[in-house]
């Protein structure tokens, strides 16, 4: 998908520039031209000769350099890329950025880039969670970046906390993603259920499933890269969100119901993937229920069915999607639910094929909408993702 591709890697005065060398590499092996330009602070870090060596062009750090052949540098630069990831994106530069300073050879050559731009934040985490830079973040969202998340643990200055910059293969992967997908969902807003839910007993038991949110978060990150708005309510899972994806965390079926049921109103397309619990504990036990020598019998309710709801309330040009997982009569059963739910497409699959269904990369998808039943190949979660985004819009047509 990237070979070809031109890719200018812009790197800021942080001390996660030392892996932007790393992202360099991963860049150039994948068929990128790559061309670098860093700050002068940046070089107090990593040498641009380390670059040069990576990229076979010459690192660029001054607007004013003579020492090149004659051009207006920026503008020829910025002519022939079809992407900017800056990463590590300082407070400074992200400042910079969404204000149109362009005083330096890094903020003066995007500012002349009209293509695709990511930036990986990196700082202390109170520079980051400052509100000045939260709405530097906003602004450079409305105009248009992806900004991705940054990640928490331990940073260089020795506080723990949100601000270090993602891995090489994260942001490789952001680049991937932002290059082969189209934007064809921008000002849509999406909504996306993921992961289980968790039925408390006592305040150490709960019932629960298998799912691990991989399905749902591969199509609310799809959907966010496409350009789309989204929403996503999570069970419980050890998946880290997509960058620019609203999280809305629940733990109950009942949570879930009324966090789905109170934004749904606000979205032009609602995706129930999460596998929410058909039953619940009639009865919770404020302390932990003991064990004895009997058996014990455990009362369930029927929880609140979230599809059939939304399908009750759904409004004009709104498109539902639901999940239908079986273990047997996989079509059939997909097709009861997608009339009695009043849902515009289910996507069925099973828990019983061979890498398909829960916790897996893979799964096999079957779309099914009133007029078409089409069944996807063995594919990866993400690519899943991606086809079911193509038939929803598809139905908007």
């Amino acid at each position: 998908m990237l070979k070809g591709k031109s890719v200018l890697l812009g790197i800021s005065g942080g001390i996660a520039a030392y892996k932007s060398a790393y992202l360099c590499s991963m860049l150039v092996k994948a068929g990128c031209d790559v061309q670098v330009i860093m700050t002068e602070n940046a070089t107090n870090f990593v040498g641009p000769a380390t670059f040069e060596a990576l990229t076979g062009h010459r690192t660029l750090t001054d607007t004013f350099d003579r020492n090149h052949e004659f051009s207006t540098e920026h503008v020829s630069v910025a002519d022939k890329t079809d992407l900017v990831i800056i990463a590590p994106a300082t407070a400074n530069v992200l400042a910079k950025f969404a204000h149109g300073i362009a005083d330096d050879m890094l903020t003066t050559t995007v500012l002349a880039c009209d293509c695709l731009k990511i930036a990986a934040p990196a700082m202390n985490t109170r520079m980051y969670e400052n509100p000045v830079t939260s709405d530097n973040l906003k602004t450079l969202k409305a105009y248009g970046w992806d900004i991705l998340e940054p990640a928490s643990g331990r940073l260089a200055c020795g506080d723990v906390g949100k601000g270090r910059m993602p891995e090489p293969d994260v942001l490789f992967d952001a680049v991937v993603q932002a290059v082969s997908s189209p934007k064809d969902m921008t000002g849509l807003n999406v909504l996306v259920s993921a992961g289980p839910t968790r039925e408390a007993l006592d305040p150490v038991r709960f019932i629960t499933n298998h799912s691990s949110g991989k399905m749902g978060y591969a199509i609310a990150g799809a959907a966010a890269t496409r350009g789309a708005h989204v929403t996503l309510v999570s069970g419980p899972v050890a998946i880290t969100p997509p960058a620019d994806a609203d999280i809305v965390s629940v733990e109950s079926a009942q949570e879930m119901y009324n966090a789905v049921t109170d934004r749904a109103g606000k979205n032009d397309i609602i995706i129930m993937a999460a596998a929410v619990a058909d039953y619940t504990p009639l009865h919770y036990s404020d302390q932990k229920i003991k064990k004895s020598d009997s058996d014990y019998s455990l009362e369930l309710a029927r929880t609140k069915d979230i599809l059939k709801a939304l399908g009750e309330i759904k409004e004009k040009n709104q498109t539902l999607c639901g999940f239908a997982m079986e273990t047997e009569n996989v079509l059939e059963n997909a097709r009861k639910k997608l009339i009695s739910k009043k849902a515009d497409i289910i996507a069925a699959n099973t828990a019983n094929g061979e890498n398909t269904g829960f916790k897996t990369d893979t799964n096999i998808l079957t779309l099914i909408t009133k007029d078409n039943e089409t069944t996807l190949p063995l594919m990866t979660k993400e690519e899943c993702a991606h086809r079911l985004l193509d038939a929803i819009l598809e139905l908007r047509r």
